[in-house]
């Protein structure tokens, strides 16, 4: 078995992978996590926010539509009993997992 690791522009990179060929995605997508104001997880400690671009998106919608078009490129890929793995927090992680059911995974 070959390991592939895409470091580049996900959904360009996907574009030239075949239908059905790949067996698992390990994804670890951008978290939309610009923070205005401090925030505190339940322990009381402080949650760092992510200043860098590729983490940044104008609104939800547009994290949305880029979480569609990447879990859309990853359906593609995945063979039929392959599998998905996806790093998330509470700050995205039900807006991927709802991408993912509206998507029939």
């Amino acid at each position: 078995m070959t390991e592939v690791y895409i470091t580049e522009d996900c959904i360009q990179a996907m574009s030239n992978i075949e239908d059905d060929s790949v067996d698992m995605v390990f994804a670890d997508p951008p978290y939309n996590l610009q923070l205005n104001k401090s925030l505190h997880r339940p322990d009381h400690s402080d949650v760092s926010g992510v200043d860098h671009e590729w983490d940044k998106f104008r609104s939800f919608e547009e994290y949305d539509k880029f979480t569609i078009n990447w879990l859309t490129e990853v359906k593609r890929i995945l063979k039929p009993n392959g599998t998905i793995w996806v790093i998330g927090s509470y700050h995205n992680i039900y807006r991927v997992g709802s991408v993912l059911q509206n998507l029939g995974y």
